[in-house]
């Protein structure tokens, strides 16, 4: 057997099963939403027994809250690799902008979910510090990318981060509304609004107006 499997202890397998399991439900939960969904319902759509589910997830909430969290991690990876691969400031809003398209287009049911989830928690002091914690590593994620872009530019961040957070994802959110009742041009106008944002973000150095 070999050594990296001998190694693998109960904990590793639990936490691998659950996230099989989570990716499994994500399908099933873009689709229905958080308010309708339930862990037999997730089971019926899934290889999955509803037992089994709800072996590794207490209730409907510690499910979806694992399922948000992994597909957003997810995401989180890929928006690092535009990072570490962009070579000048024109190169990393291209690749930016074109992930954030990609990501739309590919995965809208997992962003309506996560909207959706975010809006819940406004409602359910439950799900308040998963959701926080989410958002926090989706603020760092963008601000990561824009610390780069000053960089490439020579110059600095304008704004703070949660004010640089929350303006690019209120945009994708709207892109995201508009494509999901068939906007013709919702994709378009994101790609135009992140190449007209980004540059607004940085200033001359010494020049940053909100700390």
């Amino acid at each position: 057997m070999p050594a990296s499997t001998a190694r693998r202890t109960p904990a590793d397998k639990h936490d691998e099963r659950r996230r099989a399991l989570a990716e499994s439900a994500l399908r099933t939960l873009g689709d229905i939403g958080y308010a309708r969904t339930s862990l037999r319902e997730i089971a019926n759509n899934s290889e999955f027994s509803h037992g089994v589910v709800h072996y590794y997830f207490s209730d409907k909430l510690d499910l979806i809250v694992h399922c948000v969290q992994h597909y957003k991690a997810t995401c989180v990876r890929r928006y690092d690799g535009v990072i570490a691969d962009a070579g000048t400031v024109e190169e990393l809003v291209d690749r930016f902008a074109a992930k954030l398209l990609e990501t739309l287009t590919d995965e809208a049911p997992m962003h309506r979910l996560w909207y959706d989830l975010r809006s819940q928690s406004m409602f359910e002091a439950t799900l308040q510090e998963a959701v926080h914690a989410i958002d926090r590593t989706l603020e760092a994620m963008i601000w990561r990318v824009v610390c780069r872009a000053a960089e490439l530019s020579g110059s600095e961040p304008a704004l703070s981060p949660a004010t640089t957070y929350g303006m690019l994802d209120g945009l994708f959110q709207q892109a995201l509304l508009g494509h999901g009742v068939g906007s013709p041009d919702a994709l378009e106008q994101l790609d135009r609004q992140v190449r007209e944002v980004v540059p607004l973000l940085l200033v001359a150095p010494g020049t940053r107006s909100i700390d």
